[in-house]
């Protein structure tokens, strides 16, 4: 139909000619009201963003003297991170002087890579920034 028949259309019955497919060949139009269909696009939009999953980065620090029972301890603590879906951040972090013994830091991390490999991916494997090397571990993708 022409585009001013449906216009005219539109007009008897008090609603609004909506394009719905513009790239359509012909384009299509619909008989609606605009302010609803708005209002239902947005509704569906909100439920789709509800719906998304929500990714939750942890964070654990260490240095670079970290004690081996002090380092345990916070390696259960990422698993059970790493097991609960989250994804971790391991941070070490120097202070001073410690700055010319990254390699302590770099190590720290690699034992935590090795310790964790059945539960865990390296999404960013270990990087400098500043003063604190960081790596980052996700969920084992099964």
């Amino acid at each position: 139909m022409s585009p001013r028949e449906a216009l005219q259309r539109a007009e008897e019955v008090g609603l609004d000619l909506v394009e719905v497919s513009p790239n359509a060949k012909p384009p299509v139009c619909k008989i609606m009201d605009y302010g609803k269909y708005q209002y239902e696009k947005n509704k569906r939009a909100r439920e789709a963003r509800k719906k998304q999953a929500k990714v939750v980065l942890k964070g654990m620090q260490f240095r670079p003297d970290t004690a081996e029972h002090d380092y345990q301890f916070k390696k259960r603590h990422v698993e059970d991170f790493l097991k609960n879906g989250w994804k971790v951040r391991a941070t070490v972090r120097f202070r001073g002087r410690e700055t010319l013994h990254t390699e302590l830091g770099s190590n720290l991390l690699s034992r935590l890579r090795d310790d964790l490999i059945e539960v865990a991916d390296v999404e960013q494997p270990p990087r400098m920034e500043t003063r604190m090397m960081s790596m980052i571990l996700a969920p084992k993708s099964s």
